[in-house]
């Protein structure tokens, strides 16, 4: 098998190509909602790709089961859906590992030309370059929680999304017992990973049915939403591939808790020192650390329709079921927003519970470091921490997060601060898709509406 070095440039990988007598690759690129998709090219197309390759702009504002959410930019019909350039990535090529040799190669990609405004990988690399050119290196990492069923795609949509059996019951958080039983998708999940470049520092069950969590490595680059987004994927796949499926949702029952991205972050310096840590400080808190807890808590709620895209993202943020439903922090408090964690000079650092699995990786993390480098500039000062349950007392109007979609949209597209960061084109657009989507919920007859109304009114 011919071998395809770690990140390679296009040097390598046009060698690669030729060495491995390739047939097919996938070209992927990932969507507004952290979707990844993707198509197979021919050897012919992929080598005239890696010069120059476009996609229908649509594309990237469609709902998962491509339900359009119209934005006058990416998705008018009166622009007669157009095609835009893509650039591709040779350090993002890797195999799929159970793809045939000749047909296994995978390459990511990103807008470029006049649609790079819309480019959510764009955004988040000009964060990183940002904070560089202020000093500072991101040190960030994320997780996701997921939940895994005993179910088909056609066996879902068959039981209407109802009575739904979980691969395993009850709450059973770090059961070795339940991990051993279902070692084969842990295995098949572990090896995905592996195959897939998709560096993960742990996999095991959280608290509730069926109910797990992936730790992904921290890094300071794309590389780190790229793995996000990577494994939201083939996790799905892997899950089919068993026989189950495997949902990100942020919420996907009333009696479930809701699933969560949270981001862990921290500054260095350019060499590598960190700066979140000072010992002379009682709680061992940096000054910067401390004014970066004090932009997230002023920027929380201007960027909260990068944490919660959905309407259903709102169904998890609500007391009780540790999410956030304000931008308190706290040390060591998994009540509040931001949780700070004290320890080392090397793994100080904050962790933002606010963003649900079903985020894009690419905009939250972005988000939070966007909001951490303003405070750190800025010299924001937090409030105090706070302790004990944040559930149960009450929270400044100033630290209070939009408790609805359309707050969280409105919100979005009236800030001043994410048009500075992040552009009045992105915006807009993104703002535009999440209020169609909202638009197409609303106007939908429920269950429980019926349950309530049919009979009686």
């Amino acid at each position: 098998m011919t071998k395809l070095p770690l990140k390679p440039t296009m040097s390598e990988l046009k060698k690669f190509i030729v060495d491995s007598e390739l047939e097919f690759a996938v070209v992927s690129f990932v969507d507004f909602q952290g979707t990844v998709r993707g198509k197979y090219v021919s050897r012919t197309k992929l080598e005239s790709a890696l010069d120059n390759m476009s996609i229908p702009i649509l594309t990237m504002a469609l709902d998962p089961t491509d339900a359009i959410l119209y934005a006058p930019i990416v998705a008018d019909v009166a622009e007669g859906y157009p095609d835009r350039p893509i650039k591709l990535l040779p350090e993002t090529a890797r195999l799929i590992p159970w793809a045939p040799e000749r047909r296994n190669l995978m390459i990511m990609s990103q807008m470029a030309g006049d649609a790079v405004e819309y480019c959510t990988r764009t955004i988040f690399n000009r964060v990183v370059e940002r904070s560089e050119a202020l000093g500072y290196r991101p040190c960030v990492a994320t997780e996701l929680e997921f939940t895994l069923f005993n179910e088909t795609a056609r066996s879902i949509i068959d039981k209407g999304h109802r009575n739904l059996q979980p691969a395993t019951p009850n709450k059973t958080y770090y059961s070795l017992v339940r991990q051993e039983v279902q070692s084969d998708i842990y295995n098949k999940i572990m090896d995905m990973c592996l195959g897939l470049q998709i560096p993960i520092e742990s996999l095991h069950e959280e608290m509730g049915d069926g109910f797990m969590e992936v730790a992904v490595r921290y890094g300071h680059d794309a590389t780190v939403p790229d793995a996000a987004a990577l494994f939201r994927t083939f996790a799905k796949v892997v899950a089919q591939q068993n026989g189950q499926v495997a949902t990100f949702m942020a919420r996907w029952s009333n009696q479930a808790d809701g699933q969560s991205g949270h981001i862990h972050a921290s500054m260095q310096k350019l060499d590598g020192t960190p700066v979140f840590y000072d010992a002379a400080d009682p709680n061992k808190i940096s000054a910067q650390m401390r004014h970066f807890i004090g932009g997230m808590q002023l920027l929380m709620g201007d960027f909260m329709l990068m944490f919660a895209p959905n309407i259903n993202s709102y169904k998890r943020l609500v007391p009780g079921i540790f999410a956030p439903v304000s931008a308190a922090w706290g040390i060591e408090n998994r009540t509040c927003a931001i949780r700070a964690i004290p320890g080392s000079a090397k793994s100080s650092r904050i962790e933002c519970r606010t963003p649900g699995a079903d985020a894009n990786p690419y905009l939250s993390l972005a988000a939070v470091i966007t909001a951490g480098l303003h405070g750190i500039e800025n010299r924001i000062e937090p409030t105090e921490p706070f302790a004990g349950n944040v559930y149960a007392v009450e929270i400044p109007e100033a630290l209070r997060l939009p408790t609805s979609f359309a707050e969280s949209i409105a919100r979005f597209r009236g800030s001043a601060y994410a048009r500075k960061y992040f552009g009045d084109a992105f915006v807009n657009a993104y703002a535009d898709t999440r209020k169609t989507q909202l638009e197409q919920f609303s106007a939908l007859v429920t269950d429980r509406e019926l349950e309530r109304f049919f009979e009686l009114v």
